[in-house]
């Protein structure tokens, strides 16, 4: 395990880590095929959606379907992700790592969500605990380029050596290595990483608090 001893940063993805969300990306997604008279996603497409930004997650589940974007995006935009927030399970230990780390870290999210990141946080009371939310509608390039890292590591001004991002797909992977940031795997020991965790109880023993 090798965490950076001026650790100053945290950085965490969403879904995955902050929240279980895979049921909710599942009523979204099956809600604009169905719509659009499609039948719902199969496992595959369901692991896609779960790891993608919605632009390329839509042009994947309609794929076979390649004759309606433009109406397909005026739907998606219109629909409130509001009555999907209810499938969104918040990790157990989330929030007294947040009071833990709050004073003594700067803390940070890089997400492929777009317009949908507001209102989750919102809605969960998440809001003044993160220094800089970065999405795929408000970076320069979406993850798994490593632009919202990299944005995050500027508002700061930190080096990167000062900061990880805790991940658990390989999207989060490839960010990581692509900005050259130790990656802290969420439940899942697949992953290329500095270290694993299986929660962030685990994670908070493993911080250079005094």
């Amino acid at each position: 395990m090798t965490l950076p001893r001026e650790l100053k940063t945290i950085i965490f993805d969403c879904d995955g880590v902050m929240f279980q969300s895979i049921k909710a990306n599942q009523a979204y997604y099956n809600h604009l095929l169905k719509h659009f008279g499609r039948g719902p996603m199969n496992d595959e497409e369901l692991e896609y959606v779960h790891i993608h930004n919605v632009m390329d997650s839509i042009q994947y589940i309609f794929r076979n379907y390649p004759d309606r974007p433009e109406e397909i995006h005026a739907y998606r935009s219109q629909v409130s992700y509001h009555p999907f927030l209810k499938y969104m399970q918040i990790e157990p230990d989330l929030i007294p790592f947040l009071e833990a780390t709050k004073s003594r870290f700067n803390l940070a999210i890089a997400t492929n969500r777009t317009d949908t990141m507001e209102a989750l946080l919102d809605e969960f009371s998440l809001t003044g605990y993160f220094g800089k939310v970065q999405t795929a509608s408000n970076s320069r390039k979406p993850k798994p380029a490593a632009d919202p890292l990299l944005e995050i590591l500027e508002h700061f001004d930190n080096t990167v050596d000062e900061a990880i991002f805790i991940g658990d797909s390989t999207v989060d992977e490839e960010t990581a290595k692509n900005c050259g940031m130790r990656l802290v795997a969420f439940k899942n020991k697949a992953l290329d990483s500095a270290c694993y965790i299986e929660n962030f109880t685990e994670l908070l023993n493993l911080l250079p608090i005094k």
